[in-house]
């Protein structure tokens, strides 16, 4: 059944972003324009959301008609302390969005104003707890970019039509919403640019519909976990899917995660902060997950959910000290320098809890390639930690056709084999691309699930056969493909030409007949 309610709240606020999307093309690179309109509703979200938990205070304390954005920035400044505490981050009233917003029009320095502003919002988490979860968040919003404008008025005049935009967003009390509207605005432009900028945009972004698949699996079966990482962690869109199929109160110690994209990294922590998830809550880092992993102090993790880049160079045994990486060395041999896809693969087995489960999303050719990729997989399999692989259809993701896959790994389990399922023709087609429905991805878990036998889709593979076949994981190797090509009946095919060619030669011989009857 579709919900009215949130259909209509979810159009609305597509129009709108699509409206200032018109508003300013041509004057920012639309990739660009992504980053300043998040940036932008970012600074919105924490302006209001500090308003409200700081009126609702005052409220319940008996003062009905207190307002923070009337506040004299004097008189707030007791505040700070306390609300850098528990928010992570201070804004004084005159620098609240909705107060920036009524000068705009008026004010000749509004590029200088804002970077101001963004400053000291960064600033006043130096030297607390949430300081490295703010620092850095606004260094892609370029006030002074020649892409706003060749001239600080033009410049101005775009920042105004981007503020008026963001404001018009009907966003409400995000409580109140039927759609979680910051968040659900987050993830329409990542579609809409992911979708329209190929590579650029697309490497760093995962289709709702695989997040849902990918976190339902890793989730399965739980209630309620210690905590969610994601090793190569984008945007953040996995792990938002686990907070929100979860609950994020059921995820009791939070969401882990690294990004090698600076302004990636960004948007994953902006994104956090979209989705109400506190700046304790989270611990997004930056660096290179396969050299320089930063959550060696909070390993293991219980769910695992990622899609790593395809086939990307790393060191490698280039490298001498990652054999001895406790995280590679148990395999004995390291993924090859120009396909890292079975490191992150190690990397997330390594730093999986014993009663976790990983999900990741993978190339193919990590299945069935010879070499160093195949001495992985024995060890992978020789030791019992892959539980299922699942082929995908083709064309689900953005900037690639490729048909991946998705490996899931547990560390204690109760049988010494494999489910393989066959999902790739698992969608519906919507123009070029393929989506999982809601019920290809119900009957994907549900076989994940049950590990029964079905033909044509899934099939429970003892691990010795995978041993068999040279350790090759491809899905088509166990689940036999139905033949759909019609089947036809020789001998009555034989029949059927010979009673045309019987029948041909009566028709000649009437011909015959009635032309020499003609010529007579």
């Amino acid at each position: 059944m579709i919900d009215n309610k949130k259909e209509q709240e979810r159009a609305e606020l597509h129009r709108t972003i699509w409206g200032i999307a018109n508003d300013l093309r041509g004057s920012v690179d639309g990739w660009d324009f992504k980053n300043y309109v998040l940036v932008m509703l970012f600074y919105r979200y924490i302006s209001e959301n500090l308003t409200n938990y700081i009126n609702a205070g005052e409220i319940e304390a008996g003062t009905p008609d207190f307002d923070y954005a009337k506040l004299s920035d004097d008189v707030a400044e007791d505040a700070r302390e306390d609300m850098v505490q528990t928010k992570g981050f201070f804004i004084l009233p005159s620098q609240l969005f909705c107060n920036v917003l009524q000068r705009a029009d008026t004010d000749e320095n509004l590029n200088e104003t804002l970077e101001g502003i963004f400053r000291s919002i960064e600033s006043s988490a130096q030297g607390c707890e949430s300081e490295d979860d703010f620092k850095g968040l606004f260094d892609d919003f370029d006030v002074n970019s020649n892409k706003l404008g060749g001239t600080v008025a033009k410049r101005n005049e775009r920042l105004v039509k981007l503020m008026n935009g963001v404001a018009s967003m009907k966003l409400g009390d995000y409580q109140e919403n039927a759609i979680d509207a910051f968040g659900d605005a987050y993830e329409y432009l990542m579609g809409m640019y992911a979708s329209n900028a190929g590579k650029s945009g697309g490497e760093y972004y995962t289709p709702q519909e695989v997040s849902e698949l990918l976190t339902r699996i890793a989730t399965a079966g739980k209630t309620e976990v210690n905590k969610v990482y994601d090793p190569a962690c984008g945007s953040g869109s996995l792990l938002i899917k686990a907070a929100k199929i979860l609950g994020k109160d059921k995820v009791r110690q939070g969401f882990f995660g690294q990004e090698i994209n600076i302004t990636t990294y960004n948007l994953c922590r902006i994104n956090m902060f979209l989705h109400d998830i506190d700046y304790d809550k989270f611990n997004i880092a930056h660096e290179d997950t396969l050299t320089e992993p930063q959550h060696w102090d909070d390993e293991p993790f219980e769910v695992i959910v990622s899609n790593p880049p395809y086939s990307i160079k790393w060191e490698g045994n280039a490298n001498p000290l990652l054999i001895n990486d406790p995280r590679f060395s148990p395999a004995g041999v390291l993924a090859p320098k120009s396909k890292a896809d079975l490191a992150f693969i190690m990397h997330s087995l390594s730093w999986l809890a014993n009663n976790g489960t990983a999900a990741i999303v993978c190339f193919p050719g990590v299945m069935y390639r010879g070499g160093a990729e195949q001495k992985i997989r024995k060890y992978l399999i020789d030791n019992n930690f892959v539980d299922c692989i699942i082929q995908l259809p083709a064309n689900l993701f953005y900037g690639t056709s490729i048909a991946t896959c998705i490996m899931v790994l547990k560390k204690n389990k109760s049988e010494n084999s494999t489910l393989f399922i066959d999902a790739s023709k698992e969608c519906v087609k919507i123009t070029n691309n393929n989506k999982l429905t809601e019920e290809n991805i119900s009957k994907i878990v549900t076989a994940f699930m049950e590990r029964t036998d079905s033909e044509y889709f899934c099939r429970l593979v003892p691990n010795t056969e995978i041993a068999e076949n040279d350790y090759n994981l491809s899905v088509s190797t166990y689940v036999e493909q139905e033949d759909t090509r019609e089947v036809i009946d020789i001998v009555k095919l034989n029949a059927e030409i010979a009673a045309i060619v019987k029948r041909e030669d009566v028709l000649r011989a009437e011909i015959d007949r009635i032309i020499a009857e003609i010529e007579g």
